[in-house]
């Protein structure tokens, strides 16, 4: 790959990678938390009608900052699950290219599914405490509105959160770090405790990327004015969010069933889950293919900005630039 015209300059592309994860977290973190509160409601026991419902009762019971719940955790380990997604691919199709070439489109779909695979790493660790955060709002709200379950009944499946979550009456959620939950996992289930719901995010983000990079590569080309040249920043945007909302909407099952399993507390009446199998037809039977779909909008707009932001710090090589390999590239060539 040395030889490539292009070149593959792994610290740079790292630093790329890191950076716009950073950036597109911050954006769209709210409706990442909007996104798991759907995916975890049941049929007669919703607390919010819709991704603007959520958002809204957030900001009401638990402030603004309510909002970026488990933000933290994602903010610190996105730089490097962001970044090994972006540069395995990168390292990937760079070594499946024949002699400076052009991919096929199952070449492609190779690298998406070995850069899918390498991000798991940190992906399932990140996912597994942020949802025990976003979550925990949920809970709570499910306790304030009468009618749904008495708050009582609220239980904590999991004994390792049951300092995590303040379940008294009428009361917020009492705040708890990402550091104390990861200790308390780590001390009564070992590392596997953190890699609950590992199968289900392979399920998920090897998929994702098997449709995203090769899409992504396919449009960008469309707006290439020559064969040889760099589409413009903006396409390279809007191709970014067409291929990443495209693959979020597709996975968005798998990511309904990997949110449930790694979702440690529930509330009465909330079913439990073995496994990957047992979670998709528990879901199936009681509460319909349309469960599946559940926050698919929501992750549409979590992902394409995500993605478009991320192949913009490709294009102007925010990278290289630290890395003094080149000047910022502001336009297109």
């Amino acid at each position: 790959c040395a030889q490539s015209p292009v070149g593959f300059f792994l610290p740079a592309k790292l630093i790329n990678g890191g950076i716009a994860g950073i950036v597109g977290v911050t954006c769209v973190f709210p409706i990442d938390l909007a996104k798991t509160r759907l995916q975890n409601q049941r049929q007669g026991q919703q607390v919010y009608k819709s991704m603007v419902d959520c958002l809204i009762k957030t900001v009401r019971s638990e402030g603004y900052f309510g909002m970026y719940r488990g933000a933290a955790v994602n903010l610190t380990l996105v730089t490097p699950e962001k970044a090994i997604k972006l540069a395995a691919n990168d390292f990937f199709r760079c070594h499946l290219s024949k002699d400076g070439r052009g991919l096929t489109v199952f070449r492609e779909m190779l690298a998406g599914c070995a850069a899918g695979m390498c991000q798991v790493i940190i992906t399932t660790p990140m996912e597994m405490l942020k949802i025990q955060l976003q979550d925990a709002g949920r809970l709570a709200a499910q306790q304030r509105k009468p009618g749904i379950i008495p708050p009582n009944r609220l239980v904590t499946t999991n004994a390792v959160l049951s300092r995590s979550y303040n379940v008294v009456p009428n009361t917020s959620p009492r705040a708890v770090s990402a550091t104390q939950i990861a200790r308390e996992l780590l001390h009564s289930q070992g590392i596997q405790g953190l890699y609950k719901g590992l199968g289900a995010t392979l399920l998920r983000d090897v998929p994702f990327s098997i449709i995203y990079f090769p899409l992504f590569a396919n449009l960008n080309k469309l707006g290439k004015p020559s064969p040889d040249a760099a589409a413009p920043f903006y396409w390279s945007f809007i191709s970014g969010c067409v291929a990443g909302s495209t693959a979020a909407v597709a996975v968005n099952p798998c990511d309904v069933v990997k949110t449930r399993l790694q979702s440690l507390s529930k509330g009465a009446n909330e079913e439990t889950y073995s496994g990957i199998i047992d979670c998709f037809s528990k879901v199936m039977k009681r509460e319909g293919p349309s469960a599946f779909l559940k926050g698919a909008g929501c992750r549409a707009l979590v992902i394409a900005p995500l993605f478009g932001i991320v192949q913009v710090m490709y294009f102007i090589g925010v990278g290289e630039f630290i890395m003094s390999q080149s000047s910022l590239k502001l336009i297109s060539d």
